[in-house]
């Protein structure tokens, strides 16, 4: 199968404006820049280590959701997610997203499209032109987002819509 296709635009152009921007970083990739070749599914699955600034007053808990919006796929491909992350948590260290891991009081990992509650690494398919990961933070105006383990990623995104302080986000490439 012939896998040609175009990119859509940074899936953050489709969203509400949010009323503050957050600043997002990593210790592992600049913006717009390969992630490590350890981000990969079969390469180590390691998610990049993220840190992020600028929450505004009121900051109560973070969503964060990491997005392949170039996957073969309808709607992209989901590959990380974490609510409620505490207001006091502004960083997750490397390795943040294996199962099981700490982020926080009160986190919920989400399950991403592999079916998995962790950070699932960059597949995108042989030969096709570098995908972007979108790694994007929310500040939101509620500790307990309502969300649970069962809860989807679109879910957990729609139901918080109304407690968006601010947003930001960094994307990474990766290409096999």
């Amino acid at each position: 199968m012939n896998l040609e296709r175009t990119f859509p635009p940074h899936p953050l152009e489709h969203l509400p404006e949010a009323p503050a921007e957050l600043k997002v970083t990593s210790e592992d990739f600049e913006d717009g820049s390969p992630l490590p070749e350890t981000a990969g599914f079969g390469f180590g699955n390691t998610s990049p280590q993220l840190s992020w600034s600028g929450a505004p007053e009121g900051t109560r808990s973070y969503l964060l959701v990491c997005h392949d919006p170039d996957a073969p796929v309808l709607g992209g491909f989901r590959h990380w997610a974490v609510a409620g992350i505490p207001a006091e948590v502004s960083s997750l260290r490397a390795g943040a997203g294996e199962f099981g891991q700490p982020i926080g009081e009160g986190a919920t990992t989400l399950a991403n499209d592999y079916s998995t509650r962790d950070y699932g690494g960059c597949a995108p398919p042989q030969g096709d032109p570098a995908h972007r990961y979108v790694f994007t933070v929310w500040a939101l105006d509620v500790a307990d987002t309502g969300v649970d383990a069962q809860t989807s990623i679109a879910k957990a995104q729609f139901s918080t819509l109304g407690n968006v302080l601010a947003r930001g986000s960094i994307t990474g490439t990766y290409q096999l």
